[in-house]
């Protein structure tokens, strides 16, 4: 008797963990809600920093419409580029319509020259399409708290996140980068743009 009732129930776990559709679990999560996870809710965040090019980048210029932001740093061999990647493909299939801003906060101000930020765009493909902000250590600290984003340390690999704003410019849906997909970035984004029109 308590040989059947296992099977019984292995066979419901089976029944319920299959998808009638045939699509992957990370597909049909993308389909409903929102693909990437839900940030705490904040106020209206902002800064008041300078891009590659020495020109002033904050949060609020991008108001009214999603804004990526991302924390990089230009020597980064793993993350960063793949992060970059994704955020292209998103970008790439979103259009030159949604004129989605991307910014990306410097984790790593001792080593993040401008010129290394510059070159790094230019790799990755985001050469105006991605800027990245750039000061000293002090003035990134309060972005990096403001966002519960460490820095790069010697020795230990900074927090890679990908946070969706929403048009108030409030946080609203994190990708950590194992979790990160063009396809989730695209979902989030979108849903965002519905939510402002």
């Amino acid at each position: 008797m308590v040989a059947g009732t296992i099977g019984l129930l292995a066979v419901t776990a089976a029944l319920l963990l299959i998808d009638p559709s045939g699509s992957s679990s990370d597909e049909a999560q993308v389909t409903g809600g929102f693909a990437g996870s839900i940030r705490p809710p904040g106020p209206p965040l902002d800064f008041a920093l300078t891009d590659e090019r020495g020109l002033p980048v904050s949060l609020s210029a991008a108001r009214g419409r999603p804004l990526i932001v991302t924390f990089m740093y230009t020597t980064c061999e793993n993350d960063c580029p793949t992060m970059a990647q994704q955020i292209r493909g998103a970008l790439d299939d979103l259009g030159p319509d949604a004129q989605v801003p991307v910014i990306a906060v410097s984790v790593d101000p001792a080593r993040d020259t401008p010129g290394r930020a510059l070159r790094f765009l230019a790799e990755q493909r985001l050469t105006g399409r991605m800027r990245f902000a750039l000061r000293d250590r002090a003035e990134l600290q309060r972005v990096w708290r403001a966002f519960g984003v460490p820095p790069q340390e010697r020795g230990l690999e900074h927090a890679a996140w990908v946070i969706l704003l929403d048009g108030m410019g409030r946080q609203r849906i994190g990708f950590p980068a194992d979790k990160l997909t063009s396809e989730g970035i695209e979902h989030d984004v979108r849903a965002l743009l519905d939510e402002a029109r």
